[in-house]
């Protein structure tokens, strides 16, 4: 079965360098967050003749979930790392259902820590800013302005609640969906796991102890394992071609 990987925004190919599912899989194909925004893996997913895992970390995940709702019939498994319908916080929601805590509020990032999020990241090329563990490999990298300003209109606009509540009600959303969440996340909050279990009750949610954002670096054996048993495999499939491809 293919794998389509859709990475984070302003992230590397460093990103899934310690997932040995991937490395030198032939059967995987990694997206850059640019080649998201220029509609490239709904391209590729429209030439497939088949069903595919589809894999997003963070702004990736949103994209993963875009092409659920696409074409839900090439879905595989969806397999989703830090991912949001909806980055962006909401002090009111328009229904509880829209909501993903209590008291119908939507809790996701805030203006101030968005602009924090992108000072920071070039700042420091993401090193030491996302809590990354010593010998982890940086995940981000610093692509230029334009790119950035079009990821960040990306994580600002972005709202696909309405539509994931939509296709659960079709029962087109019948594909498994493995969801890793980190409790210590300050930019995918730990209550978006929660809407994800609603719209996919058949999901396995995994709420992750004692790291941050970047958990394609932090738990690639975790993530590992849910690939390998969403593409039905029961050990790496490699070949000697890199699988990395960014825009």
């Amino acid at each position: 079965m293919r794998i389509v990987v859709l990475n984070g925004w302003a992230a590397s190919p460093a990103a899934w360098s310690l997932c040995r599912s991937l490395c030198g899989n032939a059967a995987a194909r990694v997206f850059s967050y640019v080649e998201q925004m220029d509609g490239e893996p709904e391209r590729f997913m429209d030439l497939l003749d088949s069903r595919a895992v589809v894999v997003g970390w963070s702004m990736g995940g949103s994209g993963a979930l875009r092409l659920a709702l696409r074409c839900p019939e090439k879905i595989g498994a969806l397999v989703l790392v830090a991912a949001t319908p909806r980055m962006m916080e909401e002090r009111a929601c328009a229904s509880e259902e829209l909501s993903n805590a209590d008291g119908c509020v939507w809790r996701g990032m805030s203006e101030r820590r968005l602009a924090a999020l992108e000072a920071g990241l070039k700042m420091t090329k993401g090193a030491g800013f996302f809590g990354l563990p010593e010998g982890r490999p940086n995940p981000f990298m610093v692509d230029s302005e334009q790119n950035l300003a079009r990821g960040i209109s990306y994580l600002r606009e972005t709202d696909l609640r309405r539509r994931l509540v939509a296709l659960a009600a079709s029962g087109r959303a019948d594909f498994p969906v493995h969801v890793f969440q980190s409790l210590r996340d300050g930019i995918v909050r730990p209550e978006n796991a929660a809407f994800l279990a609603r719209v996919f009750p058949q999901a396995v949610v995994e709420m992750v102890e004692g790291t941050e954002h970047a958990l394609p670096v932090t738990i690639p054996e975790r993530i590992d394992e849910a690939i390998l048993r969403a593409a039905g495999q029961t050990s790496f499939q490699t070949t000697d071609a890199g699988t990395s491809k960014e825009g």
